[in-house]
């Protein structure tokens, strides 16, 4: 199986090189300088050329907050160029692999009442930042594309490269002694490594469709960040505040769990709990 992965220079991009090198599989990884996913002509030219079974979609705007201002750039991104990447896939006969995110939801503290096991891949979303409506149009597209393909829903991504939560708190946990975190969003961190190993089980056993890959438990980023300090050892005196203390551009759903049922039932998948994912992580941080 040959794999090309879009996106490469980002967290989740670099985790699969890592991967894919590691197993001494057949892949060509590009990031964003060698492969703009939104020029349609370079795009049907690479994977042409390169004739892949499976394409692996990290190529994203992740920018929350600035996509409520570049709101053209965001959908042409996360959007209009994963219809084309959905369409190329079905003219060649390849897998598209796509990761979306839990902010295709709305989050509201009703659904948290309705939903205590977070929400299910087949339920409507509702986005409330711009962010999320456009990587909802994505999923949209490859849906209605006809391609094969594999959407993985993730949550709070968290892995050895790049910049995420666990590696900022590790940073100001050493810098500062007082630190206040948002107690009133609750999810659940999904781990690259984790997402990666999951997503190659269910390409072995040809699955396809929508699929949630998180950790087990729910939690606030307060929660978090005291488990980090926790497993480091720092002494940090941790505030909680509401959401309000910090004001964003978007709006961040105040419950994002994505239920992971579905996946659970398949042979050979892993849903850690957050707390052995944060210690992988960790772990992988400090070699």
């Amino acid at each position: 199986m040959k794999f090309l992965v879009t996106g490469a220079g980002g967290q989740l991009g670099r985790e699969w090189t890592d991967y894919l090198q590691l197993k001494g599989m057949n892949f060509t990884a590009y990031n964003s300088s060698d492969l703009d996913i939104t020029n349609k002509v370079q795009l049907n030219t690479v994977i042409g050329e390169e004739k892949p079974d499976v394409v692996i979609n990290c190529a994203a705007y992740t920018k929350v907050d600035d996509a409520e201002e570049n709101t053209l750039m965001a959908s042409k991104i996360n959007s209009g160029a994963v219809e084309e990447l959905a369409l190329i896939c079905k003219e060649k006969g390849a897998i598209l692999v796509h990761y979306s995110t839990d902010y295709v939801f709305s989050g509201t503290e009703e659904d948290q009442k309705r939903l205590p096991n977070g929400y299910k891949e087949d339920q409507e979303g509702s986005p409330i930042n711009v962010y999320g409506s456009t990587k909802k149009e994505g999923e949209t597209a490859i849906k209605s594309s006809g391609c094969n393909y594999l959407i993985i829903r993730v949550s709070w991504l968290c892995g050895k490269h790049g910049n995420n939560f666990v590696k900022t708190m590790l940073r100001l946990g050493k810098e500062r002694d007082t630190l206040t975190i948002v107690n009133d969003q609750y999810g659940s961190p999904s781990f690259c490594a984790n997402v990666v190993e999951n997503t190659m089980v269910l390409l072995e056993q040809s699955k396809n469709g929508v699929f949630h890959v998180t950790s087990s438990g729910l939690i606030t980023w307060f929660d978090l960040a005291k488990e980090i300090f926790n497993l480091k050892g720092l002494s940090v005196n941790t505030l909680a505040v509401s959401s309000s203390e910090f004001p964003t551009k978007a709006k961040r759903p105040s419950f994002s769990k994505l239920n992971t049922d579905k996946i659970a039932t398949i042979d050979g998948i892993k849903i850690e709990s957050w707390k052995e994912g944060l210690k992988k992580l960790i772990e992988q941080l400090d070699q």
